[in-house]
């Protein structure tokens, strides 16, 4: 047989191979794994955690842009009033997400340290903690809705038709405290898996409840805007109670015992003060955006309008890389745990090169068709002219959003959510608000000189996080 036969047949036998291996590694990402991902060669450790991570967040994703989507359907004032509540809700995923990511380095760090019982006792002070946070806010919450809207720039028949919106929407935040800290519990443990089955249920629940409450189809009352609030709290409650279910019955990596459900006060403080940093890291970075949203009002409800659609196509983007740059997080967590610093940081420039290919890809499709997908929503010429251009801007920034986003979650994974903190301060607070006043106000630019600074604040971000990174002394944290 000549060398030239040999060396087709090794390629073919080759690519079998690979994909036989890909697949294999799809179904046991998919179906959960034992694996030990401190010994797991580093790529196919990422594609094993990435993969239902990817999948969990599209899933939120479709979530989003299908809300909108039926919300759409009752006029402008129906969309910026969801617009207004979600600028505002950030303050709870912000608290949610801050607790999470403690959850998330000190759960990975004690399985990396292979302490599975001490991993059970955060989560469940982690649960505790959230559960009286959440509490404080849904009070506050629903008693002034109605002012709530109105201080942010709505009209008094939007706060008067709309106000239930927000009420039930802060009414409920423990489900989505919870849903953020016990799948952040489970992901970081290594069981994403499981983090993406909870999400997919929450939301297909959420997505059959939407039309049927908001437009009263058969014998359900029709809510309006009010269902989408009732149909996304259902569908996120149902989702907590059967993380509970796995959580004490089920037989995966961490489990929470009833003799073990105690407050330990020394592990609860160490979480206050490991989500501290970020809590505030995510305060800083959601305000800023409840901020423009409050500059972009001024415009009037069809800006308004048109940058909440877009913001929601771009979340349906930007989401499945959140679930790319967690694997990084969990790797981060679980290396230095095993005392593998160098293999912490590799685990965070492979995984950003490949956020850096998706979203840039999807960066410039978005930018070339903004139009297309907006109408996807809405049929309002003015808002689509607004929706378009603000679409098109923001996907220019896309290659930075997914460099600073790994950059900023191999941080958080290593337990140091101050650096972050620090950069978000510099990027929202001290320069992109400036500059969206003055552009958008001062220069009379509107909708688009605030799409401008959310590009050229991300891309300082990255710069700053790139910077910080590489010096390293985040391989030095210990929690």
């Amino acid at each position: 047989m000549s060398g030239k036969k040999i060396k087709v047949l090794s390629l073919t036998r080759f690519k079998k191979l690979n994909f036989k291996v890909i697949w294999q590694d799809i179904k046991e990402a998919i179906s959960g794994t034992e694996r030990d991902f401190t010994e797991t060669s580093l790529g196919q450790a990422i594609f094993i955690l990435a993969v239902p991570m990817v999948l969990e967040m599209i899933m939120e994703s479709v979530f989003a842009v299908v809300d909108i989507f039926f919300v759409s359907k009752l006029g402008a004032d129906a969309v910026a009033t969801v617009g207004i509540t979600e600028s505002a809700m950030t303050v709870v995923y912000a608290i949610g997400m801050g607790l999470s990511l403690a959850t998330t380095a000190l759960v990975s760090r004690r399985i990396g340290e292979k302490n599975k019982k001490q991993a059970g006792v955060v989560a469940f002070q982690a649960i505790m903690v959230g559960v009286i946070i959440s509490v404080c806010i849904a009070i506050p919450g629903i008693l002034f809705a109605g002012e709530f809207l109105k201080l942010m720039g709505a009209t008094d028949s939007m706060a008067d038709e709309g106000y239930m919106f927000p009420a039930i929407m802060f009414g409920s935040n423990m489900v989505i405290m919870l849903l953020f800290i016990i799948n952040a519990v489970f992901r970081s443990s290594g069981d994403a898996a499981i983090s993406m089955r909870v999400m997919w249920f929450a939301n297909i629940v959420n997505i059959i409840l939407d039309p049927l409450l908001i437009f009263g189809y058969g014998p359900f009352p029709e809510l309006g805007l009010a269902g989408a609030a009732v149909a996304t709290t259902i569908g996120r409650g149902l989702a907590v109670i059967y993380q509970f279910y796995l959580l004490f019955r089920g037989s995966h990596r961490i489990r929470l015992y009833w003799h073990s459900l105690k407050i330990r006060a020394n592990v609860m403080a160490k979480l206050i003060r490991i989500s501290g940093g970020g809590i505030l890291q995510n305060l800083i970075a959601t305000s800023s955006w409840i901020l423009l949203v409050r500059i972009i009002a001024v415009s009037g409800p069809e800006a308004l309008a048109g940058y909440t659609i877009a913001i929601r196509i771009i979340i349906f983007a930007l989401l499945p890389a959140w679930g790319l740059s967690n694997a990084a997080s969990t790797l981060v967590g679980q290396n230095l745990g095993a005392k593998q610093p160098e293999r912490a940081e590799r685990s965070v420039w492979i995984t950003g090169y490949i956020n850096m290919i998706f979203m840039g890809s999807l960066g410039v499709f978005l930018a070339a068709f903004p139009e297309f997908f907006i109408r996807l929503f809405i049929a309002d010429a003015a808002v689509v002219q607004n929706g378009t251009m603000a679409l098109r801007i923001i996907s220019f920034g896309f290659l930075f959003y997914a460099l600073g986003m790994v950059l900023v979650q191999g941080f958080n994974g290593s337990g140091d959510t101050n650096t972050p903190t620090r950069i978000n301060l510099i990027s929202f607070w001290l320069f992109e608000i400036p500059l969206a006043y003055f552009l958008a106000i001062v220069m009379k630019m509107g909708l688009t000189g605030a799409s401008i600074s959310i590009v050229a604040a991300e891309t300082l971000l990255a710069l700053i996080a790139l910077f910080m990174f590489r010096k390293g002394k985040w391989k030095l944290r210990e929690v």
